[in-house]
């Protein structure tokens, strides 16, 4: 289990450890618990969100050879359950429809869902990426999906169900997953990085959520590139938030401010000599711009709402942070922070397609600020 990566190493192996899909578990246990399966499933949400996690939840209830009726649980104990859990189990096939997305891929599953499972009650299909299929290939799943064999069940996952033909997501059971919460987030890598016998302060965990995007699988991801950076079988002390931007390349927050204090003070030879400062000392430009733009949204909603909407943790700030943010708010009219909010929005499109990176950047500094006085 060790050269596993922290995702599918702590992956959940009950409903019960699943976080931030309630409504789903729910449902899917009430049928689990009643007996009214579903023959087709559809899967729909964010990446990262436990689409697949809890696809291989359900073929694992489905065929436990020890779950007593009325119950929803797996054993976990199980030959069927032990072998869904080591990837090994023959009833259980999972497709990757981004590259395998034709038709004679689907006229393969159409000719091998004729045959009875080799050991377990039900043949699960887990089709990930699902909205990848090709229109014929569709077509062709959709005549499964209408009067499939009865041990067959079929669960779709998508990221992208817009791109689904409709006539295939009425044949489905759709479960809608929404993003995980920043404290659904940081619960998690709270246990992940108990169960690896590794301190990390809050604030470091905080900033792992925030990049995550509502991923929990990034957010694994992040705190296992982050363990393995910091060699953690050597490292005894609590891992700090500053080791964390370092290691993620994070803009540092004192850096926007400061150049915000510039727009503010319309001082534009400062703020334009300060953007090559950062950059020649090798600072990504596209990310400071990103995290610009996120400060100075953040500006707005404090702006517009007070600090009853605005939020120092989901905008990664310390409480001195945010003070400092605040004061530079109450500087600005709203007007003003849309004006460079939007100026900011532009330069970032346009620095992706500009032979001099820097130059949007400028720009909008120089139309930020406005002429001089």
């Amino acid at each position: 289990m060790n050269n596993l990566v922290l995702y599918r190493k702590y992956r959940p192996q009950t409903f019960g450890e699943v976080i931030g899909q309630e409504h789903v578990v729910k449902t899917l246990t009430n049928a689990l618990s009643s007996g009214i399966i579903s023959h087709a499933y559809l899967f729909s949400g964010p990446r990262g969100s436990g689409k697949t996690t809890i696809a291989r939840l359900l073929a694992k209830a489905l065929n436990c050879q020890n779950r007593k009726e009325g119950t929803t649980e797996p054993c976990n104990k199980c030959s069927s359950c032990l072998e869904i859990t080591e990837n090994r189990a023959i009833d259980l096939i999972e497709i990757d429809a981004a590259s395998h997305r034709g038709i004679d891929e689907i006229r393969e599953l159409k000719d091998g869902i004729q045959f009875a499972p080799t050991k377990s009650k039900y043949k699960v299909f887990i089709i990930d990426e699902s909205h990848q299929l090709t229109k014929e290939a569709a077509n062709a799943l959709l005549k499964t999906l209408e009067e499939p064999p009865s041990h067959a069940i079929f669960i779709l996952a998508t990221t992208e169900v817009y791109k689904m033909i409709p006539t295939i997501i009425s044949r489905c059971q759709r479960f809608d997953f929404r993003k995980l919460t920043l404290q659904e987030i940081i619960k998690r890598l709270e246990f992940v990085a108990g169960k690896e016998g590794v301190k990390i302060e809050k604030p470091a965990l905080e900033l792992i959520a925030l990049n995550a995007e509502g991923s929990v699988r990034d957010a694994e991801g992040l705190l296992g590139q982050i363990l393995t950076f910091e060699d953690i079988s050597q490292k005894k002390e609590e891992i700090k938030a500053e080791e964390v931007k370092d290691l993620l390349g994070l803009v540092e927050i004192n850096l926007i401010s400061q150049f915000c204090d510039f727009l503010i003070q319309k001082k534009v030879a400062q703020a334009i000599n300060f953007l090559s400062e950062i950059s020649e000392k090798g600072a990504d430009l596209q990310e400071f711009t990103k995290a610009l733009i996120n400060y100075l949204r953040q500006a707005l909603i404090l702006k517009i709402g007070g600090t009853e909407v605005a939020n120092p943790i989901v905008a990664g700030l310390t409480k001195e942070e945010f003070q400092k943010l605040q004061n530079q708010t109450e500087a600005l009219k709203e007007e003003e922070i849309r004006q460079i909010l939007n100026l900011f929005l532009e330069a970032e499109n346009k620095m992706k397609y500009s032979s001099i990176p820097q130059l949007p950047l400028e720009l909008a500094i120089i139309e930020a600020v406005g002429p001089k006085e």
